[in-house]
């Protein structure tokens, strides 16, 4: 079946958010009594929703220190954070390549609408996505794909493409097909066990999917 829309998810598929995400993680652990982690124990932090990610963080429940902490975070990430960020080396061309071949592409991230749209014009990608689906705190990336199909901005022949198995999972939940890509954050393991359809391993072998 032809792909009518490439959804991208967008830390770990598109760019490595690593470096501004741990030390915006860091500078909210620091701040609110917490021992840091070392960038390297925070790469399987990269995907989840945020209040997730301190929950595991600080071993807590509390609704409230974890609220403080999302909102120190955000407070470097928009600042620095953001711009602690780069590209995967051949993402550049697959976009100019798939649109060329005509097919729409749009961002379905966990991460805060706004922050992704900083990081897209960042790389100067505006012009490549039709749309950017952001998350926030309480909202699954299955209800993010859920919300697209219902408003009509994807359709059934969709395919999801992300680097852990949340992106998997969510896309099978709603009916569409997923890519796996092998250079983000989640391990090879993870990725086979969420069961997608294709596995990648580099930029260029998503433009076979488009029929290049």
């Amino acid at each position: 079946m032809p792909i009518s829309t490439f959804v991208f998810d967008l830390d770990g598929t598109l760019s490595d958010p690593i470096e501004g995400i741990a030390n915006s993680i860091n500078y909210a652990l620091a701040e609110h009594g917490f021992a840091q982690v070392s960038i390297a124990g925070l790469s399987a932090y990269i995907g989840p929703p945020m209040d997730h990610i301190f929950g595991e963080l600080t071993q807590s429940r509390n609704a409230s220190l974890i609220d403080a902490c999302i909102a120190t975070y955000r407070d470097r990430y928009a600042r620095i954070g953001y711009a602690e960020n780069r590209r995967y080396e051949g993402i550049d061309d697959l976009l100019v390549r798939l649109r060329q071949s005509g097919h729409a592409m749009g961002i379905c991230t966990s991460k805060r609408r706004d922050f992704a749209q900083k990081i897209v014009s960042l790389f100067e990608w505006d012009e490549y996505f039709t749309f950017i689906n952001g998350g926030d705190v309480g909202i699954e990336k299955t209800r993010q794909l859920a919300d697209l199909l219902a408003e009509g901005r994807i359709d059934n022949t969709a395919i999801m493409i992300g680097d852990r198995a949340v992106d998997i999972r969510a896309a099978k939940a709603k009916g569409l097909r997923s890519a796996a890509v092998l250079w983000g954050h989640g391990t090879r393991q993870e990725l086979e066990e969420a069961g997608p359809d294709w596995l990648i391993e580099a930029p260029a072998e998503l433009l076979k999917l488009a029929g290049q």
